[in-house]
């Protein structure tokens, strides 16, 4: 089986607004590939003016079937516990930015034998990534009150907002764009951190080991 590598446009943001934004996009995919019939949830972030819908939790059921609860608090334990690994893994690429990336896989869990049919093992297969870079900006915001730090942090807000609902809006297109790799059984998903260096990073180091072009000491 292939697997499908989809790539979602980067992030740039504050500190205090990476855990919603990265909830809110890993959220929105695991609702859309969701194995089989979930009750939707929408919620609406605190810190940007959009909402995004989950899988939701239900009231406990007396018919003997899994507690969705139970689903959604595993759900969450496990996308707030690869957000904190993924904040440990930032590494500086400039001044007040760190970066890092992030990869939501799918797998199926797969029965093999090898030797003869004498031994088994279980095999896992990945048929979808979900790729999202962030990068963190750690430059103090304007604090005062005056028109020109106000409008500031208005354009920080703004500039993060429309980069986290273009990262949302590539998530429903790449989602539905296709799905023939989908295997037809259950199947699970992890999610893990990278440090990948790429040509932003690489530019800076190009940058801040360059020779001085003009000597300024003579």
């Amino acid at each position: 089986m292939n697997c499908i590598e989809h790539h979602l446009p980067e992030l740039e943001l504050a500190t205090g607004q990476v855990r919603e934004a990265l909830q809110a996009i890993l959220h929105t995919i695991l609702f859309i590939r969701s194995p089989g019939p979930v009750a939707p949830r929408d919620v609406h972030c605190e810190g940007f003016d959009l909402t995004y819908t989950r899988i939701a939790n239900e009231q406990p059921s007396n018919t003997g079937a899994v507690n969705p609860s139970v689903i959604e608090n595993d759900i969450d334990r496990k996308v707030d516990n690869a957000i904190e690994a993924f904040l440990r893994s930032l590494c500086q690429i400039g001044p007040e930015l760190l970066s890092g990336c992030l990869t939501l896989s799918f797998f199926e869990r797969r029965a093999s034998r090898q030797l003869f049919g004498l031994v088994s093992h279980e095999e896992k297969v990945i048929w979808e990534q979900w790729i999202l870079r962030v990068v963190v900006n750690n430059t103090p915001r304007p604090v005062n009150d005056d028109s020109a730090s106000v409008i500031e942090r208005q354009r920080i807000q703004d500039t993060a907002e429309g980069m986290l609902k273009a990262a949302l809006l590539k998530t429903f297109e790449l989602a539905g764009s296709e799905i023939s790799h989908i295997p037809p059984v259950m199947y699970e998903f992890d999610i893990s951190c990278t440090k990948r260096a790429d040509d932003r990073e690489n530019i800076y180091s190009r940058v801040t080991n360059m020779p001085a072009l003009i000597n300024l000491s003579n």
